[in-house]
């Protein structure tokens, strides 16, 4: 499988951020806020494992979905995934990046929210300058994404999704209909719960929802993570 080079600034401390006395970082600290008042989601985080990536449905049991998605699923989970889009390098997309053990860069600025994936070398965009969502969509990697503040969490809106993507490794199919609501929110400085709500009549009988823990990375800097095309997909396993 494809491994990260080795790369600069792995210990190099993060500037800004609170520390205890021992200078190590203050993980249990306030939530950090932007002048305007608003929750501060800047930082590189990280899902503690690959359990919601593996299946984002880890936490719920059995999706009651469509004949259609659940004769898919069936397929692709007797097959050890093997026809997944990353075994081919192309990149994970909103729900199983959400669910990536790898971390990930978030940059906030007033009016868009940039997500830096260090896996595939891809980024994501979050739009929350108050625009909607565009009425003429070409399928997106990503999506289309506008999200919209409620007290301190973050709700995001994405539509739009290619049908390609897989929703997680494990194979969790989705159609065009998918409507992806995700909720962030910082509680503190080192912590932040990402809610993700799949609607998608087209392929689930009713929405369901999964909950995410991302956890901060201090004093450290993304890698350079690409993967070389085509080379993984023949040493997969599958039938």
């Amino acid at each position: 499988m494809a491994t990260p080079l080795s790369a600069q600034w792995l210990d190099y401390p993060t500037p800004g951020i609170p520390r205890t006395a021992d200078g190590k970082p203050n993980l249990a600290a306030r939530t950090p806020r932007t002048p305007n008042g608003r929750p501060d989601f800047s930082g590189i985080w990280k899902a503690p494992d690959g359990k919601y990536l593996a299946n984002l449905a880890a936490d719920l049991g059995e999706i009651p979905m469509q004949p259609w998605a659940q004769k898919l699923y069936q397929e692709r989970q007797e097959n050890n995934g093997k026809d997944r889009p990353s075994g081919r390098c192309l990149p994970h997309s909103v729900t199983d990046f959400d669910g990536h053990p790898n971390p990930k860069k978030v940059i906030q600025t007033p009016g868009v929210l940039i997500l830096l994936f260090e896996s595939y070398h891809s980024y994501r965009q979050i739009f929350i300058d108050g625009r909607p969502l565009p009425k003429e969509r070409e399928p997106a990697w990503f999506g289309y994404s506008v999200g919209k503040w409620e007290g301190d969490t973050l709700v995001v809106d994405t539509v739009g999704i290619n049908e390609k993507t897989w929703l997680d490794d494990g194979g969790h199919p989705h159609s065009d209909a998918l409507h992806v609501i995700e909720r962030f929110r910082r509680p503190d400085f080192g912590h932040m719960e990402v809610q993700v709500t799949i609607d998608d009549p087209k392929a689930y009988i009713k929405p369901w929802t999964a909950k995410i823990q991302w956890e901060y990375m201090p004093d450290t800097e993304l890698l350079d993570w690409v993967c070389e095309n085509e080379r993984d997909f023949q040493h997969l396993i599958g039938k």
